[in-house]
C-alpha cells in the first residue's frame, strides 16, 4: 500500500526511497482546517509514521506565522501573511476558511494510489479538493488541485490556484539549484544559497520560456553529485507558470508551484471546476546524480508517450536548404542521409503556402503552389524509397499576416480590442483555446499525415504570447493564458490517438517549451537551436538534471556553427550529440568525402550503443562540461558507454584519471578498445586514463568508451 493510513487525519505516503507524512489539523476554536506536511525525507516503517505525527511543532511567534509554510496549500485568509498558493473572491471577501468535509484513498491500479482531502468553506459553497497521487515504482510523488463553484452559489474569482506547496525540512542553510537561459543558451544550471525571503522563478510568455524552467532542487548546501539530501519540485506544464520558494526568517523552506503567473483571473461560474496540472515532489538521498536518475525513471515510465522505443537517427534539411525547399534537392540530401545511416529524413520550413521567407505564410498549410505543383508525395515517397522513415515541420500555432488565413480569419489571433498586434518573428499566435482552431489545426494535421503517410512532426512554436486577449469572449479574457496550452495538448493528443504510429518532437524557438507537461504528448524535445557542441554541452547538462536522455535530440552540424562561427572536429561535434538522440541537420553536399565516410562510421558506432544512451541510468562524471575535461556514462544491462571531453586541449590542471561510478565492484569489466579486464572496484577506484584527456593536444578532443561485464 503506497498510501497508508497512520488515524483518521494522518497519512504516509511511501515511496521505494522515502516518506512523505501529511495530515489534516483541525482548529478546535475555530473549526478551520490546515492540510499540513509533517514529514518529508528517507523512508520510515509505519510505526515511524505515527510517531512523526506527535512531535513537538515548532514554536509560533504571536507576531508572526512561520507554521503556513508547512501547509499543502497556504489560502489567503486568515493569520497567513505569505505568499498564498490559493486566493479566491467571494463577492468582496479575498478570503478562504476551509473545513474538513472527507478523506479517501483511491486505488488506481498498476500499484498507484490517490488520496483525496476535500476542504469547503465555511459559509460559500465552494469545494478545494487535494490530491496526492503515489506508484510504488517511483519515488515522484505528484500532486494537484482541484477547486469547485457549487451549484447553489455565485460566481467565484479565483486570482492564485497553485497547484501545491512543499515544505523542505529544517536545515542550517538552504541551497537552491535550477536553470536560467535564453534563446541559444538554454538551461543554464545555476546554484546559489536560498535568500532569506520569497524567490519566484516564472514565465509570463505563455510557453514554457528559454529563460527559465518549472522546476527546483533545494539541499542544505553539501550535497554533491553523489552524496547528501536533496529535495525537487517540478511543475508539469507548459504555459506560463510560477515556483513561489520561501525562506522563512525563523527557519524553514517551502516551495509552491502553479500554472499561471501574477494576475491572471479566472471566474468560476455556479458547477464549474478548474484543475490545476500536477506538481511532483522527489526525494532522494544519493545527491544530484541520483535524483536526476529518479526523475529521468519517472519520465520513461510514466510521462513520455513511447518509452519502450529507441528513438531514430534522423535527419533535417533546415540549415542545408532554409527556405528554398525543393523536391530535388530535398532527394538530393536523402540520398547522402540514407547512405550514412540516417533512419527518419525530416523536410524543414519552406514546404507550404508561398514561404520565401519568415514574412509569410503561416497559417496555410499547403504544399507550395510553385516548388511543389504536383504536391509533396513524390518527395516523401522518394524518401521512403531509401528506406528512411518521413517526417515534416509544422508551426501551428503560429499566424502570419501575409498569409491566406488571416485574411479569412484575423479573429483566431490572439488580439485586445482598441490595440494594436504587435508582431514577434513577423508574426502572431492563432488562439488555441478556441474550438474553432482547434478543429481547424486537427482537420488540416490529421489530413497532412494521412495523405502523405508522415511517421513524425517536428511541432514548432517560435514566439511567446502578446496581447493575448479574446474580445468575443469577453468572460474567457484570462483564460486564455491557460486554455490555450490545455488546447494544444488536446490537439497532440487526440491527433496521435487517430494516428498511432504518429511521433511528434516539441520544439518553441529551441528551448522555450522543454517540461513533464508537453513530453506526455511529444517523444522527443528540442533543447536549443545552438548546435555548437561545445554550447550544448552546458544545454544539455542543465537538461539532464531532470529530463532524460531519450527526449534529448541532438543535431551534428556543420563547421564552423552557423550560430557561433566556432570550428569543431566532427568527431567532437558527435560524440557531443551522440549523447542524446542523435541527429544531422548539416549542410551534407558540403562535407567532404573523409568527413562522410567519418559521419556513417559514428552513426553505426551510436546504433550499437544506442539502447544504453537512451534508456540507461546516466551518471555526470567529472569537470564542468563545455568548460574543462568532463565525462558523462550510461549504464544498461551489462554494457557500459562512457563519452569523454576535452575542450581545451592543452589545459594542465585537471583530472588525469577518470573514476567510473554505478559499476558492480566484483565484476570485470572488458574495455571494448583493447580487450583489457578490469574489475569494477578498480574502475571505480583508480579509473580509466582517456586518451583524449591527455594534457597535450589540439582542443575539442573526445573519445567514446565502451565496456562489458564479462
Amino acid at each position: 500500500m503506497p498510501v497508508i493510513p497512520l488515524d483518521d487525519h494522518h497519512w504516509a505516503i511511501t515511496t521505494p526511497a522515502s516518506t512523505y507524512v501529511i495530515g489534516v489539523e483541525v482548529d478546535p476554536l475555530t473549526g478551520e482546517a490546515a492540510p499540513r506536511q509533517t514529514y518529508w525525507g528517507p523512508r520510515l516503517t509505519p510505526e515511524a509514521a505515527r510517531q512523526v505525527t506527535c512531535l513537538p511543532k515548532r514554536h509560533v511567534s504571536s507576531f508572526s506565522t512561520p507554521a503556513e509554510i508547512e501547509e499543502l496549500l497556504p489560502v489567503d485568509g486568515g493569520t497567513r501573511w505569505g505568499s498564498p498558493s490559493l486566493q479566491v473572491t467571494f463577492g468582496h471577501a479575498r478570503s478562504l476558511e476551509p473545513r474538513l468535509v472527507e478523506a479517501g484513498v483511491h486505488d488506481e491500479g498498476g500499484g498507484a494510489e490517490r488520496l483525496d482531502v476535500v476542504l469547503a468553506d465555511a459559509y460559500h459553497p465552494f469545494e478545494v479538493v487535494l490530491s496526492v497521487r503515489v506508484r510504488d515504482d517511483t519515488d515522484v510523488i505528484e500532486r494537484w488541485t482541484t477547486v469547485r463553484c457549487g451549484s447553489s452559489g455565485t460566481e467565484v474569482v479565483v486570482t492564485r490556484l497553485d497547484s501545491g506547496n512543499w515544505f523542505i525540512p529544517d536545515a542550517a542553510a538552504y541551497r537552491h539549484s535550477g536553470v536560467f537561459g535564453a534563446w541559444a543558451e538554454e538551461l543554464q544550471l545555476q546554484r546559489g544559497p536560498l535568500p532569506v525571503g520569497e524567490l519566484v522563478f516564472t514565465s509570463r510568455q505563455g510557453v514554457t520560456s528559454h529563460t527559465a524552467n518549472p522546476w527546483v532542487m533545494i539541499d542544505a548546501g553539501a550535497a554533491t553529485e553523489e552524496h547528501g539530501e536533496v529535495w525537487g519540485v517540478a511543475l508539469a506544464w507548459s504555459g506560463s507558470w510560477r515556483l513561489t520558494t520561501t525562506h522563512r526568517p525563523e527557519g524553514g523552506v517551502c516551495v509552491s508551484g502553479g500554472f499561471g503567473h501574477d494576475g491572471v483571473r479566472w471566474t468560476l461560474a455556479p458547477g464549474e471546476e478548474l484543475v490545476a496540472p500536477p506538481v511532483l515532489g522527489l526525494y532522494s538521498d544519493g545527491g544530484f546524480g541520483a535524483a536526476s536518475r529518479s526523475w529521468h525513471e519517472y519520465a520513461r515510465r510514466h510521462v513520455l508517450p513511447t518509452p519502450l522505443e529507441e528513438q531514430p537517427v534522423l535527419y533535417n534539411s533546415w540549415e542545408a536548404t532554409a527556405f528554398a525547399v525543393t523536391e530535388a534537392h530535398q532527394l538530393e540530401l536523402a540520398k547522402t542521409a540514407a547512405a550514412l545511416g540516417v533512419e527518419l529524413f525530416v523536410v524543414d520550413d519552406g514546404w507550404f503556402g508561398g514561404r520565401d521567407d519568415d514574412t509569410t505564410s503561416l497559417g496555410d498549410w499547403h504544399p507550395h503552389r510553385e516548388r511543389f505543383p504536383e504536391g509533396l508525395g513524390g518527395m516523401f515517397d522518394g524518401i521512403r524509397d531509401l528506406g528512411m522513415r518521413a517526417g515534416l515541420w509544422v508551426e501551428p500555432e503560429g499566424l502570419s499576416k501575409e498569409s491566406e488565413l488571416y485574411r479569412a480569419h484575423p479573429e483566431w489571433a490572439l488580439h485586445m480590442e482598441h490595440r494594436r498586434r504587435d508582431e514577434k518573428r513577423q508574426q502572431l499566435v492563432l488562439n488555441f483555446a478556441r474550438d474553432d482552431v482547434r478543429e481547424w489545426a486537427l482537420g488540416w494535421l490529421d489530413r497532412l499525415v494521412t495523405e502523405l503517410g508522415l511517421d513524425y512532426l517536428k511541432w514548432d512554436m517560435n514566439r511567446p504570447f502578446t496581447q493575448a486577449g479574446w474580445p468575443e469572449r469577453e468572460a474567457a479574457q484570462d483564460r486564455v493564458w491557460i486554455e490555450h496550452t490545455r488546447g494544444v495538448y488536446r490537439v497532440m493528443g487526440l491527433l496521435r490517438e487517430r494516428r498511432p504510429g504518429l511521433r511528434i518532437e516539441s520544439c518553441a524557438g529551441g528551448g522555450g517549451r522543454v517540461d513533464f507537461g508537453i513530453m506526455r504528448y511529444t517523444d522527443e524535445v528540442w533543447p536549443s537551436d545552438n548546435t555548437d557542441a561545445r554550447d550544448r554541452q552546458t544545454v544539455q547538462h542543465g537538461f539532464s538534471q531532470l529530463y532524460p536522455a531519450s527526449a534529448m535530440s541532438a543535431w551534428v552540424t556543420d563547421s564552423p556553427n552557423i550560430t557561433t562561427g566556432r570550428a569543431m572536429p566532427l568527431r567532437y561535434r558527435f560524440h557531443v550529440a551522440m549523447a542524446g538522440v542523435l541527429g544531422i541537420g548539416g549542410n551534407l553536399p558540403e562535407w567532404t568525402s573523409g568527413e562522410l565516410e567519418a559521419a556513417a562510421e559514428l552513426i553505426a558506432q551510436y546504433k550499437r550503443v544506442r539502447p544504453t544512451v537512451q534508456h540507461g541510468l546516466q551518471y555526470r562524471l567529472a569537470g564542468t562540461p563545455g568548460q574543462e575535461r568532463s565525462a558523462v556514462q550510461y549504464v544498461l544491462g551489462d554494457q557500459v558507454v562512457v563519452f569523454v571531453y576535452n575542450p581545451l586541449g592543452n589545459a594542465k590542471r585537471g583530472p588525469r584519471r577518470l573514476r567510473l561510478t554505478g559499476l558492480d565492484p566484483e565484476a570485470l569489466y572488458e574495455l571494448e578498445a583493447d580487450g583489457s579486464r578490469w574489475y569494477g572496484a578498480t574502475l571505480m577506484a583508480g579509473g580509466i586514463r582517456p586518451a583524449a584527456w591527455e594534457p597535450i593536444g589540439a582542443d575539442h578532443r573526445s573519445e567514446m568508451v565502451v565496456l562489458r561485464k564479462v
